[in-house]
């Protein structure tokens, strides 16, 4: 058997890259030949010749040392179950490896702005996974000389992060609830503390079942998780999500074991899991819109949720803060978020009383004189049902 390696590279280009893409000549390859059923075809989706399609699907085959392709007199090209079984599995190590390319990319980034430019403000955000934040990085870079270093991790793990001073904001989201929230409070209120941390408005976003496209098993709620063997997929334990999951299962009387599923193993970002239903591992899971109609997927809408960014009050009018919560603040942001399927903007750049943000915070305090801690104004949201 021959040896095979894989050898990574990345190089500087006048465009900035969007997204966590890393692309290969060989998965571009299958993609076109599975999308579009012949050499020919697929050539002209690649923007190159038959010739060259052709050859190159020769080298693969030879250092790979296993056929990709099968075809018949008069029938489409069809990749082999092998070029099926590789395509699907880069696709998901992809994936999962996208917020830790996203905190590569950045850092490279952030040495070439430093580079180039002195004047440009570096700020250090931890931040729950999430599809709309490389865009305000982008839109923040252009626009406010403002270099965002974003750093995904779970939500708990950012704002543990904004403790330990490893960053200056840090992003975490919550429904907008008003009560019976002890799930986020356990989880939440070790780390925040009114008067101390400030959070900044940043969007709201839309949570829900990924599913097979379709929803050919007919799911429309957490419920109908418990009425059959299910393969369910869960987020990461101190992800935003999984708290949200654990939350809504507690609304609805669910007890986690009766999901079969969740024993399939966790992801640690949206994409990932939608990439896992994609590929047949999963039946279901929780995760944002985008990801879902990135995938071609079906979606069932649970709940929305408010996206906060937080700071230390004492950083609010740090350079850096000041150029963020501009870039929040701005059209081009809201016209990003306008543009990604399931996000809305909400409070952009404005600061936000943390008992205000999340009135479930007092819930268990005598009501307050009228009209105090009235909880924010929010746009019409699909809400949870009452149990």
């Amino acid at each position: 058997m021959k040896n095979r390696g894989v050898h990574l590279q990345y190089s500087f280009l006048p465009n900035g890259q969007h997204g966590a893409d890393v692309h290969n000549p060989l998965f571009d390859l299958l993609s076109a030949l599975r999308d579009h059923g012949s050499i020919q075809h697929a050539a002209r989706a690649l923007g190159a010749s038959y010739r060259h399609v052709w050859g190159a699907l020769k080298h693969w085959q030879e250092t790979l040392g296993e056929p990709l392709v099968t075809w018949a007199q008069g029938q489409p090209a069809r990749l082999t179950p092998f070029a099926e079984r590789l395509l699907w599995a880069e696709a998901r190590a992809r994936t999962r490896l996208t917020p830790h390319i996203e905190a590569l990319r950045a850092e490279l980034e952030r040495v070439l702005a430093d580079a180039l430019d002195g004047s440009q403000q570096v700020l250090t955000v931890f931040a729950s996974h999430d599809l709309a934040l490389p865009r305000l990085r982008e839109r923040a870079s252009r626009d406010h000389q403002l270099h965002i270093e974003l750093k995904f991790a779970g939500s708990l793990d950012a704002l543990r992060a904004l403790a330990d001073g490893r960053c200056l904001a840090a992003g975490f989201h919550v429904p907008p609830l008003t009560q019976g929230a002890q799930v986020f409070a356990r989880g939440l209120k070790p780390l925040l503390r009114p008067g101390r941390h400030k959070l900044i408005g940043c969007m709201r976003r839309m949570q829900g079942l990924m599913v097979a496209p379709g929803n050919p098993l007919h799911l429309h709620d957490l419920t109908d998780l418990t009425l059959r063997p299910l393969r369910f997929i869960q987020r990461q334990s101190g992800s935003g999500t999984r708290l949200l999951t654990e939350h809504l299962m507690a609304r609805r009387g669910i007890d986690p074991a009766r999901c079969a599923g969740l024993a399939v193993t966790a992801e640690d970002s949206h994409v990932a899991v939608a990439a896992a239903i994609a590929s047949g591992v999963a039946d279901a899971g929780v995760g944002i819109e985008a990801a879902a109609r990135a995938f071609g997927l079906g979606f069932v809408p649970l709940i929305e949720e408010d996206y906060f960014l937080v700071c230390l009050a004492d950083a609010l009018e740090h350079p850096a803060m000041l150029r963020l919560r501009d870039a929040l603040a701005s059209r081009t942001w809201h016209a990003a978020l306008n543009d990604l399927p399931g996000y809305a903007p909400s409070h952009g750049g404005e600061v936000l009383s943390l008992t205000r943000a999340l009135p479930w915070w007092n819930f268990r305090q005598r009501k307050s004189r009228a009209g105090a801690h009235r909880p924010l104004a929010v746009q019409p949201s699909l809400t949870e049902p009452s149990v």
